[in-house]
């Protein structure tokens, strides 16, 4: 059975962006050989960790959220553990509301000072 997923890694920022780029696109490409489906990618480049990280205080952030069975999630997850690039993953299945609030930031709706407008009653004349 198919479920919905987001993933959240931060890469070492020792990494040149070509580098990062390309690990990137392995984990991605790991997962569709796995069968899945992105839905939505963001790359969110270097930024300030809260807390240093095997002495980095700085990563790179990438977000994948993407439709798989959860066999290809333990292939990702498996993946990250084993590059020694990934500082921490972080993955959560999405349960219906999450993936609506996903699809509205993305149209637009909500996010950034936004919220969603509930639709007007017409008043009788």
């Amino acid at each position: 059975m198919l479920g919905q997923y987001e993933t959240t890694f931060i890469l070492t920022p020792v990494l040149s962006e070509d580098d990062a780029k390309k690990a990137i696109s392995n984990f991605v490409d790991l997962l569709k050989n796995q069968g899945a489906e992105i839905i939505h990618q963001e790359y969110w480049g270097l930024k300030n960790l809260k807390y240093p990280i095997q002495k980095k205080t700085t990563g790179i952030y990438h977000l994948v959220e993407y439709k798989a069975a959860p066999k290809a999630v333990e292939t990702l997850e498996l993946a990250f553990r084993r590059d020694e690039s990934v500082l921490r993953y972080l993955t959560i299945k999405l349960d219906k509301y999450a993936v609506k609030y996903n699809d509205d930031k993305r149209a637009g709706l909500v996010g950034r000072g936004k919220k969603v407008q509930s639709p007007k009653k017409e008043e009788a004349a």
